[in-house]
């Protein structure tokens, strides 16, 4: 059973921030998004979806200082100090990608069975003009992202999906390549329309984006 693409992440020192680098770097400003009370984080979105990449979407997501600390290391990496390091010197940058799968037990048992650990299953949600958004998603106790980042975060959502509410964007996802997942791993994920190497010969994730600024890649690289 295959898994679809759900977002790409790029991760801000603040949100401010990964708004400024949007508008520069893909030539819009991005749509709203929310807040996560669970991890102390906010985020905004933007849709990339096209045939291929049916309801994708972009999220820059930060910590949210109006947020107190949660009791659980952040989603995505967010509280490693060279992360955040990274972010501050260096401004935002794509650090990992989401797959929607439609049996997330199935998926993460098969990821266990060939050695890796994607994490335990959070039930999350947060509310919207149109309604409240739910999730489950597999997140692990320390935060971790494996492989670099390149193996995906897999989330089931619970009714509605948030891209069905968002406008196009003029931004569409054309290609998108994962380096560094074992072969057995993406066996089990069958990601649609995205490029899974098992060797480390680039950088872990890379993007490429139709923008209204022209063609441009995003990756996890420096």
């Amino acid at each position: 059973m295959n898994t679809r693409l759900d977002h790409l992440v790029i991760a801000a020192d603040t949100l401010e921030q990964g708004v400024a680098w949007c508008e520069a770097v893909l030539g819009l400003v991005p749509g709203p998004g929310g807040r996560h009370a669970l991890f102390g984080t906010h985020n905004r979105l933007l849709k990339i979806a096209t045939p291929v990449f049916e309801d994708a979407y972009l999220e820059i997501i930060a910590i949210d200082p109006q947020a107190p600390a949660p009791a659980r290391p952040r989603w995505f990496g967010l509280d490693d100090p060279a992360l955040r390091e990274r972010l501050r010197v260096s401004g935002p940058r794509l650090v990992h990608v989401v797959a929607r799968s439609p049996q997330l037990d199935m998926h993460r048992w098969g990821l266990i069975q060939v050695g890796l650990q994607p994490g335990e299953p959070v039930k999350a949600g947060r509310d919207t003009p149109q309604g409240p958004l739910a999730w489950e998603i597999l997140v692990r106790p320390d935060g971790a992202l494996p492989c670099g980042g390149a193996l995906p975060t897999l989330i089931q959502w619970q009714g509605r999906h948030p891209a069905q509410a968002m406008p196009a964007s003029g931004v569409t996802l054309q290609a998108l390549t994962l380096r560094g997942v074992p072969a057995r791993a993406a066996t089990v994920l069958r990601l649609r329309g995205v490029e899974m190497r098992e060797a480390a010969d680039g950088p872990a994730l890379q993007a490429r984006l139709a923008t209204p600024r022209g063609e441009v890649t995003l990756s996890s690289a420096p």
